[in-house]
């Protein structure tokens, strides 16, 4: 039984209205030979098609760091490949993304990027037990097995000829599947059987060519030239800050124009806001400098870039706000850190995540930790899409 698949992309309707054609690259076809390949491994060597060959079963798993649907695919695939190890079935995983065409935002279920170094890291911290390629910088082998998305498999005979291609399992969620077309394929490949599903849909996160880098400048041009606001904030504007009665995942920042540690750290605030943004996440920033510096603060966000916040979601609905940039306008520190956190000892920088409901559930004393920060951020927002209620 074959299944149709989408081969190749087409002309797809885009911003005002105007077709804007991707470059078809047609999927591998079901009995073509394996693609030869010769690429970096997260091991430090670079691994080739041939030192597989003993393999009755070779599976192809193109995957990457960035996309939730092949983040909550990467236990089963674990599961799967600890499940046929003593068969004799071989998985190899090759990211296919260009890392400078995927946008910030596209980063907003991830810790890390789509770069070799980064997939060491992911690869290390989520415990992967194959061989994890990185195909990025050329994108040569993505291109010849025609890659749609992330996560894709093409599982090859003895013979190394292609015998599925397609989805894992019909859940695009960490459990719940129903049919499991790739773990039907290798099953029957052992028996001898032919394949029930040759071919199914793909779904998960476009393959970023590099053709796609365009698109990540449009993208920081649009950043670049939204409007910096600043005002000022008294003590009651601050406690409403802290009880964050909105549904969003807050963190506050607590700096001045005349701290060096500050404004060193203040561009990974400004990644962090395009990165999560998107995802109900809030940067808000608390400048220490007197009020009537509050132009020279205003100066600097903008040198930054520091629209921060989604400028259509702060509005009376949400506090009251008109913007995410404060100067602190109360009468004294004390003051500050009773509205605020009572722990703050009155230094900066000084960060705070704030959970809905105003419970904090992360400080950082000093200048923070991007990667950790990340870390935080997805630990509350998640590394997979929500499953959808009834």
């Amino acid at each position: 039984m074959k299944n149709p698949a989408p081969l190749g992309i087409a002309c797809l309707a885009l911003v005002l209205g105007l077709p804007v054609c991707a470059v078809e690259r047609p999927v591998l076809a079901i009995g073509q030979p394996a693609p030869d390949f010769d690429l970096p491994g997260i091991d430090g060597r670079n691994h080739r098609l041939a030192e597989y060959a003993s393999s009755p079963v070779l599976v192809v798993l193109f995957t990457c760091n960035h996309c939730p649907t092949a983040q909550a695919a990467e236990e089963r695939v674990k599961r799967m490949v600890a499940d046929f190890r003593d068969k004799g079935v071989q998985w190899v995983a090759i990211s296919p993304n260009d890392p400078k065409a995927v946008r910030i935002d596209e980063l907003g279920y991830a810790v890390y990027g789509d770069d070799l170094e980064d997939m060491k890291r992911h690869a290390a911290d989520h415990g992967f037990n194959f061989p994890y390629l990185y195909d990025g910088e050329s994108q040569s082998v993505s291109r010849a097995f025609g890659v749609v998305a992330t996560p894709q498999v093409f599982i090859f005979d003895q013979g190394r000829k292609l015998r599925y291609q397609g989805r894992i399992d019909d859940s695009k969620y960490e459990d719940g599947a129903t049919r499991h077309d790739a773990r039907n394929a290798i099953e029957a490949l052992l028996a001898g059987q032919p394949v029930p599903v040759e071919t199914t849909r793909t779904f998960g996160c476009s393959t970023k060519w590099s053709d796609k880098r365009d698109g990540v400048t449009e993208a920081e041009a649009a950043w670049r030239s939204r409007e910096v606001t600043v005002e000022t904030i008294d003590a009651n504007g601050v406690k409403a800050l802290a009880a964050n009665t909105t549904t969003k995942l807050r963190l506050v920042n607590l700096w001045a124009t005349w701290c060096g540690p500050c404004v060193e750290e203040f561009p990974h605030l400004v990644t962090l806001n395009r990165q999560f943004e998107g995802r109900g996440f809030d940067v808000i920033t608390l400048s220490q400098d007197d009020p009537d510096q509050i132009k020279a603060v205003r100066d600097f966000l903008r040198s930054e870039h520091a629209a921060l916040g989604k400028r259509s979601e702060v509005s009376v609905k949400d506090e009251g706000r008109r913007t995410n940039n404060y100067v602190w306008a109360g009468s004294s520190t004390d003051e500050l850190a009773a509205a605020l956190d009572p722990q703050w000892d009155g230094s900066v920088p000084y960060s705070l995540l704030i959970a809905p409901g105003g419970k904090i559930v992360y400080r950082v004393s000093g200048e923070l930790d991007l990667l950790e920060m990340r870390r935080r951020i997805v630990g509350q927002l998640g590394r997979f899409y929500p499953k959808s209620t009834p």
